[in-house]
C-alpha cells in the first residue's frame, strides 16, 4: 500500500509544476497593466516605470517564473496588488469560509443522496423511485445560481426562515450547503441506484436468497459494500469539487471564502492573488484525485497490483 502511495504522490508532481507554469504565463499576458489599474488616481507614467521596476515587473518572463516558484515553495506567494496585504494571508482567512460551505455540502449531498440511492433502487420502478429520478434531475440540470435565487426567494424573503446572506451562524451556512450540494445528492443517489441494482441481480446475491437470509441482511451485509466501491470513488472526488466550484454560490450568498476572494482579483487584475487562488485550487482538486485513487485502493485491494 506504501508503494501504490507514494506513487500516485509522484504523478501529481509534474501536474502541479505544469499547472504553475501554465497559470503564471497565461496571467502575464493577459492585455492591461495592472500597476496603472492599481495606481489609477495616479496615473503617471514616470510613477508606474518606476513601481514596475522596484517590483521588477520588466525582468524576462523565465526570470519571474523561477523567482515565483521559488517564492512559493518557501510559502511567499507575494503581496496583494490591490488589498496590500500578503496572499498567504488573505487565502488562509477566506480558506476556512470555503471550507465550512463545503462541509455543509457534503453533508447535505452524502446525507441525502446515498439513503435515496438506497430506497430509489430497493423500490426501483414505483413512486419513491419516480421522485428521486425527479429529484436527481433537478439537481443536475438547473443552474447553481438560479437554484440559490430561488432559495433566497422563498426561504430568506418569504418565509424568513434563513438568512438570505452573510457569514458567521449555521444558519447562514444551511441555504448555501443545499444549492452547493444538490448536484453531488443527484449524482450519488443515481449512482447508488444503479450500482445497488446491479449487484442485487448477482448471482452471489441469488444464492444468499437461496439459503434463506433475510432480504435486509443480504442488502446489508453483501450488497450494499460492493454497490457503494464507485460511489465512495465519486464523494472523494467531490470533495476537492466542491471545495475549489463554491464560486458562485460564495458570490450570491455574500460568503467571503476562497471563490468568492478569485472574483475580486479577477476584477481587479489583482495577479498574485489570483495566481494564488489559483494554485490552491489545483492541489486541492489534486489532493481530491488523489483521495479517490487511495479511498479505491484501500476498498479494493486489485488496484494496487495493477
Amino acid at each position: 500500500m506504501l508503494k501504490f502511495v507514494v506513487a500516485r504522490f509522484l504523478q501529481f508532481i509534474p501536474v502541479l509544476i505544469g499547472t504553475t507554469m501554465l497559470t503564471f504565463f497565461l496571467l502575464q499576458v493577459v492585455p492591461g497593466d495592472p500597476i496603472a489599474r492599481m495606481m489609477r488616481e495616479h496615473i503617471d507614467p514616470d510613477v508606474v516605470a518606476r513601481v514596475r521596476l522596484q517590483m521588477r515587473l520588466d525582468d524576462p518572463l523565465p526570470t519571474r517564473y523561477v523567482r515565483y516558484v521559488w517564492d512559493v515553495l518557501n510559502g511567499d506567494f507575494g503581496e496583494s496588488y490591490k488589498l496590500r496585504r500578503s496572499v498567504s494571508t488573505l487565502l488562509l482567512d477566506a480558506f476556512p469560509k470555503t471550507l465550512a460551505l463545503t462541509l455543509a455540502a457534503l453533508l447535505f449531498a452524502w446525507g441525502i443522496g446515498i439513503p435515496a440511492g438506497i430506497i430509489a433502487a430497493l423500490k426501483h420502478y414505483s413512486t419513491p423511485d419516480y421522485l428521486v429520478t425527479v429529484f436527481a434531475l433537478l439537481g443536475v440540470s438547473v443552474p447553481v445560481f438560479w437554484s440559490a435565487l430561488i432559495f433566497q426567494l422563498i426561504f430568506g424573503w418569504k418565509l424568513d426562515l434563513l438568512p438570505i446572506s452573510g457569514y458567521g451562524t449555521i444558519q447562514h451556512l444551511i441555504m448555501p450547503g443545499i444549492v452547493l450540494g444538490w448536484s453531488s445528492a443527484a449524482i450519488i443517489a443515481r449512482l447508488t441506484r444503479s450500482s445497488l441494482l446491479e449487484v442485487m441481480s448477482s448471482d452471489y446475491i441469488r444464492t444468499a436468497r437461496a439459503k434463506g437470509l433475510r432480504q435486509w441482511r443480504i442488502i446489508m451485509r453483501h450488497a450494499l459494500k460492493n454497490s457503494l466501491l464507485p460511489v465512495v470513488t465519486i464523494m472523494a472526488i467531490q470533495v476537492s469539487g466542491l471545495l475549489s466550484g463554491a464560486v458562485i454560490t460564495e458570490s450570491v450568498f455574500g460568503i467571503p471564502g476562497i471563490g468568492r476572494v478569485s472574483v475580486g482579483a479577477i476584477q481587479n487584475r489583482d495577479l498574485p492573488l489570483l495566481q494564488g487562488s489559483v494554485i490552491l485550487t489545483v492541489v486541492l482538486v489534486v489532493l481530491g484525485n488523489l483521495l479517490a485513487d487511495l479511498s479505491y485502493a484501500f476498498l479494493d485491494p486489485r488496484i494496487r497490483y495493477e
